[in-house]
């Protein structure tokens, strides 16, 4: 199903609703715009199946009809972060060989307009206000078609990595076959089965839809006929009253989310009724055991955990119960993709021992987009069909996975792994902590030692005493070695909106202080 199916059922639900500025989208509006865009790009425009477009937009409902006009017309579409600087976007605008630019003149600020910039865009596109030189998207649609296109093939998304460990690198997957109506998406048979997706669900969306996830999901809450509530972006306390005056059944987060949610004050939490809630599905990040629990606690039996990557090369999937009874897991393989972990020269590893996590499938395919080098660096050397996200972790007995961190963040000192993640998390709710981030130095002595980069809550920023509390709270919930050498104070940690940290650039900034 696509929404084209619900536009003749239900005409008039909402297909989205952006609660910041009381705009909704019909069903009936949806599928209008979106086959009006698909007219333009094909008949118009002469765009044909595994061309390329690409958006920078904020969370509005033009994304939404950009994101459906390109699927139906067998496109792909490139997301970008709106977040990035112009020379950033114009990497991926390069990049990705996009024919075509529809820019949001809330964040035009973060592209390069010049036609000069990218030379190989033949339409450049404004929406949500006028900007000199691009052409209006309204104005592009009136006129067109307002029935189906004949041929619609299936589109697919063509999204970048975050860039956390590096450059962004576009994932390019092969189109399915089929069109739009016949052919299902990647997404929506397994999370409609996995978290009762159906034409009921009132879907919160508190993240930028340029990430993997939140436009995904929306794509799937789309396709079987419920609701999306979009937030412009997230707040902890607006979250919460979203989800009671919309009664909202399904929402996405990522575990910074919840931190801040649990420390909000304790009249703040209870002012707000989040019975409505079936699902409360999170991922991007591991989530501290702590964190959990305390959500199930408060909101009851209803979060849900999956581990992937814009990759998709595996998945992994744990409710409440599991996860109370395995503290850590991120779930068991076996979906999608059957889970390796195997040693530094790729011999697989016996379970309960730390090593690279490989992923084992035998249909489906993906690609670095005009990076082959980088490739085939995440392929195993004897194994073909495994594949990696660069992530550390072991398996259990019965096969659920434990990330223990990302390959590139492990910190060795005086020659033992340690993973920062372990002390991240012992820290996550410490009411002194705001954010924290915890790194290997260069030490001349030990190779590198351990060290946190927090930042502590306002009321606390200027205690001497802080640093020798944070410490001494680790004291019992992590081993000896573990515990940071030192604490830096900071005002903020680069992080991805999306609650990715952006570990790379700490760890590069004290890299170079000790090179200087």
């Amino acid at each position: 199903m696509f929404p084209g199916t619900f536009a003749a059922s239900t005409p008039d639900k909402p297909a989205v609703i952006r609660p910041a500025t009381g705009e909704q989208i019909t069903y009936a509006q949806l599928e209008t715009r979106s086959a009006q865009l698909a007219h333009l790009l094909t008949d118009e425009w002469g765009f044909k199946p595994g061309d390329t477009i690409a958006v920078v937009s904020d969370n509005t409902l033009e994304m939404v009809e950009i994101y459906w006009g390109a699927l139906r017309s067998g496109l792909y579409i490139a997301a970008i972060n709106h977040h990035l600087t112009a020379e950033e976007s114009s990497y991926i605008i390069g990049d990705c060989g996009a024919r075509a630019l529809f820019v949001s003149a809330a964040v035009a600020d973060h592209v390069d307009l010049t036609p000069e910039a990218h030379p190989a865009v033949e339409h450049r596109v404004a929406f949500g206000g006028a900007l000199d030189g691009l052409e209006d998207y309204r104005g592009l649609l009136e006129g067109q078609p307002t029935e189906a296109p004949a041929d619609q093939p299936r589109g697919h998304d063509f999204l970048y990595s975050s860039g956390t460990t590096g450059r962004p690198k576009g994932v390019r997957v092969d189109l399915p076959e089929g069109q739009i109506d016949e052919v299902p998406d990647l997404y929506t048979p397994v999370f409609s089965f996995l978290y009762a997706f159906d034409a009921d669900s009132v879907y919160q969306c508190p993240a930028p839809l340029y990430h993997a996830a939140p436009l995904r999901f929306c794509g799937v809450v789309n396709s079987v006929g419920g609701t999306v509530i979009l937030m412009d972006r997230f707040d902890p306390e607006e979250a919460l009253r979203l989800i009671e005056e919309y009664h909202v059944t399904h929402s996405q987060w990522v575990p910074t989310m919840f931190v801040r949610m649990l420390k909000l004050p304790d009249a703040t939490r209870e002012r707000y009724d989040v019975s409505s809630m079936t699902h409360a599905i999170h991922a991007a990040a591991p989530c501290p055991p702590e964190v959990k629990r305390r959500m199930i606690e408060w909101w009851g039996p209803v979060i849900h955990e999956y581990y992937s990557a814009t990759e998709g090369m595996g998945i992994t999937f744990i409710n409440s119960q599991e996860a109370l009874e395995r503290p850590g897991s991120v779930g068991r393989d076996g979906l999608k993709g059957i889970a390796h972990i195997c040693d530094e020269e790729g011999n697989e590893l016996p379970t309960g021992q730390i090593g690279t996590i490989y992923w084992q499938q035998d249909e489906g395919t993906f690609s670095y987009h005009g990076d082959p080098e980088k490739t085939a660096s995440v392929f195993h050397p004897q194994h073909p069909n495994w594949s990696t996200f660069g992530d550390v972790g072991y398996l259990d007995e019965d096969r659920f996975l434990y990330l223990t961190d990302r390959k590139a963040f492990t910190i060795i000192s005086g020659g033992v792994n340690i993973y920062p993640q372990e002390i991240e998390n012992a820290l996550a709710l410490h009411p002194a902590v705001e954010d924290v981030a915890v790194i290997g130095i260069p030490d001349e002595e030990m190779g590198e030692r351990v060290h946190a980069v927090v930042v502590p809550a306002a009321d606390r920023a200027d205690d001497p005493g802080l640093a020798e509390e944070i410490l001494g709270s680790l004291r019992g919930h992590v081993s000896d070695f573990k515990i940071p050498r030192g604490v830096d104070f900071v005002d903020e940690l680069p992080r991805t909106p999306t609650g990715k940290l952006v570990k790379r650039r700490i760890a590069d900034k004290y890299k170079a202080q000790a090179a200087g």
